[in-house]
């Protein structure tokens, strides 16, 4: 079965060498990851490998003084690139090519996200890298897939959330298509790049090889439109915008109270008995026009008049524990710095600390998955570019008079 070569996690995570390197998690503890992306997709895949424990080496460029869409010191860099070691390499350098291919058949896992010509013309296709680690799992993330009429234009969030479909089911009718509140498609691009990974990995243990592992942000945005998508494909239905409101749970949406808003979700016929119930309105369920599901779908806005009416008369506060007393869904909506002081928030540790080089003792998102013996958290911030470097090429047994030639090239 072909293996990576060996190596271990003994190495400082500060640059020295003998002590043992922090790390995330004990779940992927062993498994190399090099990382060749950038701006947002690639990494939130590399981010979920890191996070649980892979030893993740960043592969920059060195004259990469700051990073698209932000320099290293920003919330958008410190947030994907924790738990990494970092390697300048000038991949369009002999020197540079040759490190990438030594690296490459010690390494679990690479993952880029260039456009679909880049790896081939600079010789670290998958194909190129497999012939020497046939192990290998490669992952490659673009815009619209390796190949095919679109593969060749670039990929970016909100042209793949207006393609794939998301743009003209979200935001009020009438009003003309609105993009969501964050890059949905990078991110989800990114986690399914990840759990291909993964389960590319649990595959090599039955066959021993790797294979070549491949997303983008269009199958993405597609996939990710889940019941409206099955609502076209099998009824010819063509989905359009409902604003706050939820396209078949009625009344499920945002209603205005005495101080702000809130969400309920009256989902099914026996939460909708609850909440007639505990609106004090009995006679609901006996009217015609709101009796059944079907019923309140056609006069949907008349019943959401009618319970704004009431749902104005009391604050949020108390309407959210009146609901949920009653046994019906419903929240508060958040602001960002409102979520973070939620008190299940704070106890399901989600703002994890972390003392970054640039900005000092901070905080970052952790990882939204809990386990028993395995957990993850932040273990080092994000490197400085080039860390690393001499200590990555002393593993793959580069001497100081080798590491000081390639500097003086500028291959690294």
């Amino acid at each position: 079965m072909p293996q990576p070569a060996n190596r271990t996690d003994s190495v400082d995570g500060q640059g020295g060498a003998g002590a043992e390197r922090p790390v995330a998690s004990e779940a992927l503890r062993g498994i190399r990851v090099l990382d060749l992306t950038r701006v947002r997709s690639g990494p939130t895949c590399v981010r979920q490998l890191a996070d649980w424990g892979a030893d993740v080496i960043k592969i920059e460029a060195p004259s990469d003084k700051a990073q698209l869409g932000g320099p290293r010191s920003g919330p958008d860099f410190q947030n994907l690139h924790r738990n990494k070691r970092s390697l300048t390499l000038d991949l369009k350098t002999d020197g540079g090519r040759e490190a990438f291919h030594r690296l490459a058949k010690t390494a679990d896992v690479v993952v880029e996200n260039f456009r679909p010509d880049v790896k081939t013309r600079l010789g670290i296709d998958y194909a190129a890298l497999s012939k020497e680690n046939p192990g290998l799992v490669y992952a490659s993330i673009s815009g619209f897939g390796q190949d095919g009429p679109l593969a060749a234009r670039p990929g970016f969030d909100q042209i793949a959330q207006g393609m794939g479909g998301l743009m003209s089911i979200t935001g009020k009718p009438g009003e003309g298509p609105m993009r969501v509140g964050i890059p949905i498609a990078d991110l989800c691009a990114g986690l399914f790049a990840a759990q291909g990974i993964l389960v590319a990995l649990i595959e090599r243990q039955r066959s021993g090889m790797g294979q070549w592992v491949q997303t983008s942000l269009l199958q993405a945005q597609v996939f990710m439109l889940d019941f409206q998508a099955a609502r076209y494909l099998m009824d010819g239905e063509v989905p359009g915008q409902a604003g706050n409101n939820h396209p078949t749970s009625i009344p499920t949406g945002v209603f205005r109270t005495k101080d702000g808003h809130m969400n309920l979700a009256v989902a099914g016929q026996e939460i909708w008995v609850r909440f007639a119930r505990a609106f004090g309105r009995d006679d609901w369920l006996e009217d015609d026009r709101y009796k059944t599901a079907p019923a309140r779908s056609e006069n949907r806005d008349a019943l959401g008049d009618e319970i704004e009416a009431i749902t104005l008369t009391r604050t949020t506060a108390e309407w959210v524990d009146a609901m949920n007393e009653a046994g019906v869904p419903a929240g508060e909506i958040n602001d960002i710095g409102q979520v973070f002081r939620e008190p299940q928030v704070e106890h399901l540790g989600l703002a994890q600390p972390v003392k970054s080089r640039e900005r000092g003792d901070t905080r970052l998102v952790g990882q939204p998955i809990l386990m028993s013996r395995t957990p993850s958290h932040i273990a080092m911030p994000p490197p400085l570019a080039g860390e690393h470097s001499a200590e990555i090429l002393a593993e793959i047994g580069y001497s100081d008079a080798e590491i000081e030639a390639m500097k003086a090239a500028g291959a690294i």
